[in-house]
């Protein structure tokens, strides 16, 4: 090959910057954010940083090749900035200002994955990319527990598989704890099911897919994925029956059902013993109790402000190392998104995450049941199971579900953005 066969910088940048390389980079992200406790249990935190930092790379390289075939026009939500740049700030006040950078850093990384991930790909596009994820990572947690509880019989302690399948579960599969294996089932359901609406894979991968994570989620025995699962289930249903009605009877359901959530959630709330010891979560809740109210102490210190970010919590750095095991079992968050945030963030940074997270919830909710197509129902969908979680997990702030929440936001915000409109104007008014 002679000099001038060489590709240029140009033509090299411009390949990035191929529909066929951002199909690929996007599916690896998603699959990379999946997988964060398999690579932390197998190449340490190293591995992971060398991982996320070369997608970073490769994502931004993409995007500048691309920057001219894309819409930034409400791309993203001020809220998600806002929502960022409060929990950047806080560093200036934060007592353990080391481990603030570090989780600001590590958020940013996983909201810029997720924002190409939103940018590059539609909505269609995704799903499947996600499908496609979960279905080689569901296997894989089914073929190791198989391994661990039939095959050999004993533990993989290095991936936390306890090696149950013999008594019907827990299961953990590849995700650490059998909570967050009935939470990524449960993505998966839904993903699975919107693509057997749409018809965006065979009958017969479909079947098998969803017939996995149904097992795999019932296999976890996870109260709180369980739990969830009726909330998206009701929650279908009603998208479902808005979408058949007509449009001028559609805000007044809305608006009903919005009362109904209000008074629903409220009486739930002083049944709540009676409805856990029905679904058989009693001991969990008590354990998430015990930790609430030691952090309920704490944020009295800094209530206004919060004590700062750091996202996963440091088991070496104060005062998470002295939270960080309650009955003997060691735990990386506060276990509720909304708590975790106000101690983190403060009063300041729960209103804003409050707002962030109900806007996104309306957005995504309004393209479900206005839109024709089926595919909106997965933006939405998610969005509950992620909210729902969140009353018993912190899932929703790190790492894949911070990911999943970003780009249904995005999503979400750009199909509906008033910064959209503004920039139709001219050309309309033209």
């Amino acid at each position: 090959m002679t000099v001038s066969d060489r590709p240029s910088w140009s033509e090299l940048i411009a390949g990035f910057g191929s529909p066929r390389f951002s199909a690929v980079l996007a599916t690896v992200a998603i699959g990379a954010a999946l997988s964060v406790h398999l690579v932390k249990a197998t190449m340490g935190w190293a591995g992971l940083i060398g991982i996320l930092s070369t997608l970073a790379a490769l994502a931004a390289v993409s995007l500048v090749a691309r920057r001219k075939n894309l819409d930034w026009h409400g791309v993203l939500p001020l809220s998600l900035l806002v929502f960022l740049g409060w929990s950047a700030l806080t560093v200036v006040w934060s007592s353990y200002q080391g481990a603030t950078i570090s989780g600001v850093i590590y958020q940013l990384t996983f909201s810029f994955l997720a924002l190409y991930v939103a940018l590059v790909r539609d909505l269609i596009q995704i799903v499947r990319a996600v499908g496609d994820v979960m279905r080689v990572l569901l296997a894989a947690s089914l073929g190791l527990e198989v391994l661990s509880g039939l095959l050999i019989d004993m533990p993989l302690k290095f991936l936390a598989v306890q090696g149950n399948l013999d008594v019907g579960g827990p299961l953990q599969g590849l995700f650490g704890t059998r909570n967050m294996l009935g939470f990524v089932a449960l993505i998966a359901l839904v993903t699975f099911l919107i693509e057997r609406t749409t018809r965006s894979v065979t009958r017969g991968r479909s079947t098998f897919s969803i017939a996995m994570a149904l097992v795999l989620l019932l296999g976890s025995r996870s109260p709180v994925s369980l739990g969830v699962a009726v909330f998206v289930l009701v929650a279908a249903l009603v998208i479902v029956v808005l979408r058949r009605v007509r449009p001028e009877l559609r805000r007044s359901l809305q608006l009903g059902l919005l009362l109904v959530l209000v008074i629903g959630t409220i009486s739930a709330y002083f049944v709540r013993t009676r409805i856990l010891a029905i679904i058989g979560a009693r001991s969990e809740f008590t354990y998430r109790l015990e930790i609430w109210n030691q952090l309920s102490a704490l944020i009295d210190y800094n209530q206004l402000e919060g004590w700062g970010w750091v996202g996963l919590w440091p088991s070496n750095v104060s005062p998470f190392f002295a939270l960080d095991i309650v009955n003997n079992r060691g735990h990386t968050s506060g276990l509720n998104a909304f708590i975790d945030v106000y101690f983190q963030l403060g009063l300041i940074g729960l209103v804003i995450f409050v707002g962030m997270v109900g806007l996104a919830l309306v957005r995504a909710w309004i393209l479900a049941t206005s839109r024709k197509s089926v595919i909106y129902m997965w933006p939405a969908l998610i969005i509950v199971v992620l909210l729902v979680t969140s009353l018993a997990e912190s899932t929703l702030l790190v790492e894949y579900g911070w990911m999943f929440f970003v780009v249904c936001m995005v999503k979400a915000a750009h199909s509906l953005s008033w910064r959209q409109g503004l920039a139709l104007a001219p050309a309309t008014s033209g």
